[in-house]
């Protein structure tokens, strides 16, 4: 497999990712999070990983192989050989937003899940005070409004 369709190979990847990345987004900033959705998602990111660092070891190895220095500057030295340095950039940008979507969507995540811990604590608090006596009554304590809900 030639440089050139390698990396077009691994760019669609990339879009396909941005694109898994995008719903993932929208269900988490939808007031009504779809569990089941946000777990198919999750699988087909971890397929789709799992395809590019395969793809990505074969890119290195060929790299290596043909005498190219590791990392960047020999990829970029390689795709400009190869006559592909326009795909390579291509490809490089497409990781950087990438990535930057991904970095979202981990922020949002974490927002949701202190929001959930902070919603379960307040749960908690108001079960605590209507714990119920031996005689299936509630237990006698004044009523208080929390405002700060």
């Amino acid at each position: 497999m030639s440089l050139a369709r390698l990396l077009s190979d691994q760019r669609g990847r990339l879009n396909t990712l941005t694109q898994l990345l995008e719903r993932e987004l929208e269900q988490l900033t939808s007031s009504q999070v779809d569990g089941d959705a946000l777990a198919q998602l999750a699988r087909r990111k971890q397929e789709l990983l799992a395809e590019m660092e395969r793809m990505e070891t074969l890119r290195r190895q060929v790299q290596a192989r043909l005498g190219y220095a590791e990392g960047p500057a020999g990829a970029r030295t390689a795709a400009e050989e190869a006559g592909c340095l326009e795909e390579w950039e291509a490809c490089l940008g497409a990781t950087e937003r990438t990535a930057r979507l991904n970095d979202l969507a981990g922020e949002l995540l974490q927002m949701r899940a202190s929001h959930n811990q902070k919603m379960l604590d307040f749960i908690h608090r108001i079960a605590d005070k209507t714990l119920y006596e031996p005689s299936g009554r509630t237990s006698r304590q004044p009523a208080r409004l929390n405002t700060s809900a």
